[in-house]
């Protein structure tokens, strides 16, 4: 029997195995925290995670018990745990043990709290203190748009949109507006960039 009756089967194999690797990894696009938390109508809490039940074979979820601390969005329920996928090919977080977190979470039918890897969460040291202040005024800036620019040009098509440059060459990484600035309605109606508790700032200036 010829050799080359076994490549070509194996080769499929290896393909079909690289497709089936690729449909079942975990992708997100890059949004701002704020959009996050206007996007979602169940739950944006700040706990700390006390134990841990990995997920197993025939367990598709790993279970984190928590320690509900404050509640910023949603349903007023105690959370003692958070659901989340086995591993990061089914978009499952990693969270410590003995940290605190701010989880922006989806309610299930059941009454279960799930975190996936395209929701925020992210540890509450790790928040600036901009960031922390700003979480009582991101539902003020719901009704605007937040646009991503990833390379200038960048226009606004409307006075209601924010600009969110993070993404510009030389500010890979920064997360200046992410970690510091909330997108907020103002009282004339247009939306603008609001730096913690301190001013409203114009688009472009600085950023």
């Amino acid at each position: 029997m010829s050799w080359k009756k076994f490549v070509l089967p194996l080769v499929l194999l290896c393909l079909w195995g690289l497709q089936e690797e690729g449909a079942q990894a975990c992708s997100c696009f890059p949004i701002h925290p704020q959009q996050l938390y206007c996007q979602t109508d169940d739950v944006v809490i700040k706990a700390k995670v006390v134990g841990v039940m990995p997920g197993s074979q025939g367990v598709r979820t790993t279970k984190y018990n928590i320690k509900h601390i404050t509640t910023f969005k949603g349903v007023k329920k105690l959370f003692a745990d958070v659901y989340t996928g086995p591993n990061s090919a089914a978009c499952g977080v990693t969270l410590t043990k003995g940290t605190d977190y701010l989880l922006v979470g989806k309610l299930q039918s059941d009454g279960t709290l799930h975190v996936s890897q395209c929701d925020f969460h992210e540890p509450w040291n790790s928040l600036s203190p901009a960031q922390k202040k700003l979480l009582s005024l991101y539902a003020e800036g719901c009704s605007c748009t937040i646009k991503s620019c990833f390379s200038l040009p960048c226009c606004m098509t409307g006075p209601t949109e924010c600009l969110w440059t993070d993404f510009l060459p030389g500010k890979m990484g920064s997360r200046d507006h992410a970690q510091n600035f909330a997108c907020i309605k103002s009282g004339n109606g247009c939306c603008a960039w609001y730096m913690g508790a301190v001013e409203f700032v114009k688009e472009g200036a600085s950023n």
